[in-house]
């Protein structure tokens, strides 16, 4: 079994409608999210969590935000996918399942627009939403590694449905894919949402959120410290020894948060460095909701910033 890693609560997310003491499901490392729409306007019962994602996403119209209900730690295996006995694996391949409260049905749509009922239809979604999507892959990026990148075939919906539009995966590809996806990508699964979702607007929103706009300004602008690839959380665990450790207390010492050294920084990991690393997030804004003194890829990044 896999060993969880990092924040397992997305921040701001309610647990209002919490599942897993019902449903314990598998501990995982996630490295994919996939992603889903309701087919409906307001947070589902999901037949008291049998059929639940890890979380929902609901529109607040008036707020102009997603409102983000979470229903299982994000590396515990939910519900939301079809997982046939002796296939491949999909609801505890390492995935983080997320639904999208609204439509990617244009009948279904246009039924509810004609009706006056406010709701997302997900292929048309205004900025706001996808905004709010992007920053939840955003955190994921950060703190669990997962890669910004998707198929490129989002068919729209109904084509989508049961493999029309071509975008399915086989159980090769599904097994070997790190990423985003939507459930129409996922083998052993005949739905088609999330549709035709803008992924690339969101994917440009991930990355302004991350500060990875590659817009060339005018004028050139002073060139950004190379930031080394984060290496991994295994690294900084008790009794580890390793170049990370040296690397990450010498940077801790460059910046001022080296205090709880005797010595100096050596390879191995040890209580001086966390709470040295503890201090470093503690200054951090970004950081001081989770100052465990564990690096993550956020706190490698703006460490070495």
């Amino acid at each position: 079994m896999s060993t969880k890693t990092g924040p397992q609560r997305y921040p701001g997310s309610s647990r209002a409608n919490w599942y897993q003491d019902d449903f314990p499901g598998d501990a995982m490392e996630i490295n994919v999210v996939v992603l889903h729409t309701t087919e409906g306007r307001s947070l589902p019962g999901y037949g008291g969590g049998s059929s639940a994602p890890n979380l929902t996403a609901v529109p607040d119209f008036a707020a102009k935000k997603l409102r983000w209900y979470q229903h299982f730690d994000i590396e515990t295996s939910s519900r939301a996918l079809v997982n046939l006995r002796g296939g491949v694996d999909t609801n505890t391949l390492n995935v983080c399942q997320v639904e999208l409260v609204g439509t990617c049905d244009p009948k279904t749509h246009a039924k509810w627009k004609a009706a006056d009922q406010a709701h997302v239809y997900w292929p048309d979604a205004p900025d706001w939403a996808l905004q709010g999507v992007a920053r939840f892959l955003a955190w994921t990026h950060e703190e669990h590694g997962v890669p910004l990148s998707a198929p490129t075939s989002w068919p729209a919906y109904p084509k989508s449905y049961a493999n029309g539009g071509g975008q399915r995966m086989t159980g090769a590809r599904w097994s070997a894919f790190k990423g985003v996806c939507g459930h129409m990508h996922v083998p052993e699964n005949s739905h088609g949402d999330p549709g035709a979702i803008d992924f690339a607007r969101i994917l440009k929103y991930a990355g302004a959120e991350l500060d990875l706009d590659d817009d060339t300004p005018e004028t050139p602008a002073p060139a950004k410290p190379t930031v080394p690839a984060f290496p991994g959380r295994k690294y900084f665990s008790a009794g580890a020894s390793n170049q990370y450790v040296l690397q990450l207390g010498k940077q801790l010492v460059k910046r001022g948060f080296g205090d709880h050294y005797k010595v100096g920084p050596s390879r191995t990991w040890g209580e001086a460095d966390r709470l040295n690393v503890r201090d470093f997030q503690k200054s951090r804004k970004e950081l001081r909701g989770d100052a465990d003194g564990r690096p993550g890829p956020l706190t490698w990044r703006l460490l070495f910033s």
